[in-house]
């Protein structure tokens, strides 16, 4: 007998017998955190985007996944699309459970203003602050793996080596914040796995760079070019802040690094290529601060409680809004742009061709 028969005889049961159904049950749910103002549509919509967003890549990620065989991946791939599908509201507040995975845009966002909330006030007063990227030459992905464990042992090294002349008093104390990035290049196939920094001057800026360089030679063949390094000077540091937390890989790429301004060229999604970018980073620390501690924090209290007599919204992928289950009301009255619209239906390609 299916699973609706078996229900359906269970009730007619219940009916012939005479026992009454008590359809005015208490719904409960545990809240957590001090929600999202309702009324705060700018808010809202912007959440709605970014599980729009969300929801079709991870989708296309999850068929990567299924061809490699990869049962862990496409676990968390779900895990991820299920986010924030089903949210509540109570007293004018929206509340819901975060997945944490890394490939989840809604939850990049809370990361990334959490550690910006962390970390400039620190970073703020540092006198001549730069933007340092180091990186090595283009890699295929066989080799994706093994080249950013590589560059994790390199920079570690390094700051052995700088640690080792400021404690004789030969050097400088090696300070800052750096984040592991990856990007892909469409046109060659190629991975470039990169470090984003940000330090308190030039001097450590050069240093670093100096030491990378040297860390990447090895019988006078380069891992790595001069060329390749860059550094700057920070002139809007939550801006480079932001840049430097990206975290693992830009969700879009142009099809043509080289044709990067041209406008009339679509971005695409290479679903295959994050996969590998994804899985490559696994386990490994993204952002990491070195040379100096933050000020101790209190310990945030919990306020997660026991509530009743909420409103239930579940994500509708076809209204790419939550929707109102007892009214049907749409919660942030969100609509894709045109161009966006034709990126999600048109441009997601799940091989690297």
């Amino acid at each position: 007998m299916g699973l609706s028969n078996f229900a359906d005889k269970q009730i007619y049961t219940l009916v012939d017998s005479g026992t009454e159904i008590n359809t005015n049950i208490t719904k409960t749910t545990v809240i957590s955190g001090n929600g999202t103002d309702l009324t705060d549509i700018t808010t809202l919509q912007k959440r709605a985007k970014r599980k729009t967003i969300s929801n079709k890549m991870i989708l296309s990620l999850i068929d990567v996944a299924k061809a490699k065989g990869d049962t862990e991946r496409i676990q968390a791939y779900w895990n991820a699309y299920h986010c924030q599908s089903s949210i509540v509201s109570k007293d004018g507040k929206l509340f819901g459970k975060y997945c944490k995975n890394r490939f989840c845009t809604n939850c990049l966002a809370i990361r990334k203003a959490d550690i910006i909330n962390r970390y400039y006030p620190t970073l703020k007063n540092w006198n001549e602050p730069h933007f340092v990227t180091l990186t090595i030459k283009a890699i295929k992905h066989q080799s994706l793996k093994k080249y950013i464990q590589g560059m994790n042992r390199a920079f570690d090294m390094i700051k052995a080596r700088c640690k080792k002349r400021h404690q004789r008093e030969k050097g400088i104390q090696l300070i800052g914040v750096k984040s592991l990035e990856c990007n892909f290049n469409p046109k060659y196939k190629t991975y470039n796995p990169h470090f984003h920094l940000i330090v308190p001057d030039k001097e450590t800026a050069d240093l670093l760079k100096k030491e990378w360089l040297i860390q990447w030679k090895d019988n006078k063949i380069l891992f790595t070019s001069p060329r390749a390094q860059h550094i700057r000077k920070v002139e809007n540091l939550e801006r480079d802040l932001i840049e430097t937390i990206k975290y693992g890989s830009k969700i879009f790429t142009e099809p043509d690094l080289k044709k990067k301004g041209d406008k009339t060229i679509p971005p695409m999604v290479y679903a295959k290529a994050l996969d590998n970018i994804f899985s490559s980073l696994a386990n490994k620390r993204l952002f990491d601060r070195f040379g100096f501690n933050l000020p101790q924090q209190p310990p945030k209290p919990s306020k997660s409680k026991m509530v009743h007599n909420f409103d239930e919204w579940i994500f509708e992928p076809c209204s790419n809004d939550w929707v109102n289950i007892k009214t049907g009301e749409i919660l942030a009255g969100y609509t894709p742009t045109p161009e966006l619209e034709y990126l999600l239906t048109n441009g997601i390609n799940n091989s690297l061709h």
